[in-house]
């Protein structure tokens, strides 16, 4: 049996054989990837979707248990979506997605913390798409003034957590954001209650 490519090894162990990889299509944020394969049963199949590199969803808490969203404009989407502060590493040269996760900070609410966590990893629309998003916890969050791409309609909305489980659940935010949040929930009650403590 030939080997599947060293991305696939949960391929290899169910039997699925590797024939031919192509990229009709590149882009310096993405591309889009062919493989041609033999199943188990002996047919063959083809899979066609995008191959991108790992993105960071950081989850900002200021000193005062505030969670800070940012409502910005999406022009694919042609609406505004609430959000927390994310990034691809499309055009990172580094190694630790930390550092990644600190530069999307600064450059989407200013934002910088002494105090980052990993929190886990996830997966989106893993039927057209490879990415692994992971998802940090940036405590004690300073916001400054924000350092925007060309292409980025941001504002800064630090709220309660309520309010922002509220947004995230009503339906005009953007579905792995509020994925995020809903997630950790537990976690971020826990952090705000001790931040409201009485000191």
């Amino acid at each position: 049996m030939k080997k599947i490519s060293k991305d696939k090894p949960n391929a290899q162990l169910n039997g699925w054989e590797l024939l031919h990889t192509d990229y009709p299509y590149s882009h310096p944020m993405f591309r889009l990837r062919r493989d041609r394969l033999n199943l188990p049963n002996g047919s063959e199949s083809v899979f066609t979707y995008v191959e991108k590199g790992p993105a960071v969803f950081i989850i900002p808490v200021t000193p005062e248990g505030e969670i800070v969203l940012i409502r910005q404009f999406r022009y694919i989407a042609d609406r505004w979506s609430w959000e927390i502060p994310a990034g691809g590493s499309h055009d990172f040269d580094g190694e630790d997605l930390a550092d990644l996760a600190r530069r999307e900070l600064w450059e989407e609410i200013g934002g910088t913390t002494k105090a980052l966590r990993h929190l886990g990893t996830f997966c989106g629309a893993s039927g057209v798409l490879n990415q692994t998003f992971h998802v940090y916890l940036a405590e004690d969050v300073q916001i400054s003034n924000q350092h925007l791409e060309a292409t980025e309609v941001i504002e800064v909305h630090p709220m309660s957590l309520n309010k922002a489980l509220g947004l995230m659940r009503d339906g005009d935010a953007d579905a792995f954001d509020a994925y995020v949040l809903l997630r950790y929930e537990p976690l971020l009650r826990e952090l705000v209650s001790k931040a409201n403590e009485p000191s």
